[in-house]
C-alpha cells in the first residue's frame, strides 16, 4: 500500500465519511461545518494510490485538550496500518500545537478502534451507558509527551 496522510478540506471527509458502512447516519456537510465552526480543528485523510482511503477529524476542547472527534477506514484500507498512521499524524501534530491531553470516545460495537487505542497507551476514563451494550461510550484520555 502507496499511503499517505495529509490535512484535508471538509468536503473530502464528508466523502470518507459517507463510505464508511458502519455508521448509520452519516453527519452532514451543514453539521460537520457546524460542529467545527470556531474551533482550532485538524482533519487528515488517508490517501492509497490518489484514492482516499481513510478520515480522521479532531478538535481542540481548551488550550490543552484536543479532542479526536471522528474517524473511520475504508474496508479497502483495513488491515493495512491505515488508523494507526492517521492515529499517529493526529497525535505529532497535536503534540507540536502545544496541546498536553488527546481524549476520543468510541463505542463497544467498534473493537477494532478500542484495540487500536490501547495498544497506543490510550487509557479508560469513563464508560456512558446507552440503550445496549454494544452502544455503551468509552471514553479514553491520552497524556501527551513532546519528544
Amino acid at each position: 500500500m502507496d499511503l499517505q496522510i495529509r490535512e484535508a478540506s471538509i468536503e473530502e471527509a464528508i466523502e470518507v465519511l459517507h463510505r464508511i458502512v458502519e455508521f448509520a447516519a452519516p453527519i452532514s456537510l451543514a453539521e460537520l461545518t457546524a460542529r467545527l465552526a470556531n474551533k482550532s480543528a485538524l482533519i487528515l485523510v488517508a490517501e492509497n494510490q490518489q484514492q482516499l482511503v481513510g478520515v480522521k477529524i479532531g478538535y481542540a476542547l481548551d488550550k490543552q485538550v484536543f479532542y479526536s472527534w471522528l474517524g473511520g477506514v475504508l474496508p479497502a484500507g483495513r488491515g493495512h496500518g491505515v488508523a494507526q498512521a492517521l492515529l499517529e499524524t493526529q497525535e505529532a501534530w497535536v503534540i507540536d500545537q502545544g496541546y498536553q491531553q488527546l481524549t476520543v470516545k468510541s463505542r463497544n460495537r467498534f473493537p477494532a478502534m478500542v484495540r487500536l487505542l490501547m495498544r497506543n497507551g490510550y487509557l479508560i476514563e469513563d464508560i456512558e451507558k446507552k440503550e445496549g451494550v454494544l452502544d455503551y461510550r468509552l471514553h479514553f484520555r491520552k497524556a501527551l509527551v513532546k519528544k
